[in-house]
């Protein structure tokens, strides 16, 4: 995953300029070093592979350079992916990459592995932003130092129920392992 990264950083002013809610597409292609002993793509690698879907998006709407300048990086918090058909070694698939919506706490995206058009994976992550000098950023002072109208998209009704269902408490708060 690493040469990925690096590739995509070295190639990040190519390609056209996108706005901060345009779908985001990079060109990507199955390695041996992703494939599990079933011979097809490991379900953690598509989890990998979605950060540079996103890191390209963020790159090519300006977004990274800003966040830079204020202190800020992104995390994610929550992401549920569902599959459709595999990917097989030397595939040729395009991860497409959007923000579907805000909450007060977290940006939500959508993400897809796409093979001639056909959807084989589609996955949603909620994303938050954390300053480097501690602490969470909040929505409108992202939206701000972004210069993004987070009114813009309506965040889908389950994908607000999901991300109350999934969340687990603040890392300062308790969280016993305690099973039923």
């Amino acid at each position: 995953m690493i040469f990925r990264t690096i590739l995509l950083w070295l190639r990040r002013t190519r390609g056209p300029k996108l706005e901060v809610h345009d779908v985001g597409r990079i060109m990507m292609r199955v390695w041996p070093t992703d494939l599990d002993i079933l011979n097809h793509v490991n379900n953690g690698v598509y989890l990998s592979l979605m950060d540079l879907g996103r890191l390209d998006l963020l790159h090519r709407c300006g977004a990274w350079e800003k966040m830079t300048e204020h202190g800020i990086y992104p995390v994610v918090a929550s992401e549920t992916i569902t599959f459709r058909k595999s990917l097989s070694l030397w595939q040729r698939y395009v991860i497409e990459t959007r923000i579907v919506g805000y909450d007060p706490k977290a940006v939500f995206i959508e993400q897809r592995f796409v093979v001639n058009g056909e959807i084989y994976a589609q996955a949603f992550v909620r994303g938050r932003f954390l300053k480097r000098s501690g602490g969470t950023v909040p929505l409108d002072e992202l939206a701000q130092a972004l210069s993004v109208d987070t009114t813009e998209l309506t965040l889908p009704v389950w994908l607000r129920d999901w991300s109350k269902h999934v969340g687990l408490p603040p890392t300062r708060a308790e969280a016993p392992s305690i099973w039923p």
